[in-house]
């Protein structure tokens, strides 16, 4: 089975993946007990993570462990730093990084964000899914996943599901 690239995301209706200071409290709109919106059953279908320093800083500052299921860690950044355990700093060409783990056997590819990350991928065309969580919250700003200037590009719904507390999840191919 050949390995997929894909993105897995949630967004607030005006297109947000957080609000102003980085805050992701719009996301417990949604929180409902036994209610997962498929999370586990994407986490079961990946064994490797590609996010931005940031977005990995963030994760860590939260007080979760990372990884948190035992996959393997690719980390973006700018400067070279030594690995830790099955974390990964990479500071290389993205289209190459992504290339190098589709030869490797193994689970899916999950980037995990942030917007930059999504957005140099997006204008590379480098995904094959993009599933993207829509919260039923305007937040009026904050950081935005799709930035100007990207490349037009067309893609194919696989699928989409609506849940009671109004989040609306799409899944799509490229």
């Amino acid at each position: 089975m050949e390995r997929k690239l894909v993105l897995y995301i949630a967004v607030s209706l005006d297109g947000y993946i957080a609000a102003e200071n980085d805050d992701l409290s719009f996301l417990s709109a949604v929180e409902q007990e036994g209610e997962d919106y498929g999370y586990a059953e994407f986490i079961n279908s990946i064994d490797t993570i590609i996010l931005g320093r940031k977005t990995y800083d963030k994760v860590i500052s939260m007080g979760h462990p990372y990884p948190m299921h035992g996959e393997k860690v690719s980390v973006i950044t700018r400067s070279e730093k030594p690995s830790v355990g099955s974390v990964e700093f990479y500071s290389g060409d993205l289209e190459r990084l992504v290339k190098l783990l589709k030869e490797q056997p193994g689970k899916n590819i999950f980037c995990d964000g942030g917007a930059e990350i999504v957005n140099l991928f997006l204008k590379a065309g480098l995904f094959d899914e993009i599933t993207i969580s829509i919260i039923p919250v305007l937040l009026g700003g904050g950081v935005r996943l799709f930035q100007d200037g990207g490349v037009e590009q067309k893609l194919k719904l696989v699928s989409s599901k609506s849940f009671p507390k109004g989040l609306v999840q799409l899944h799509y191919t490229n």
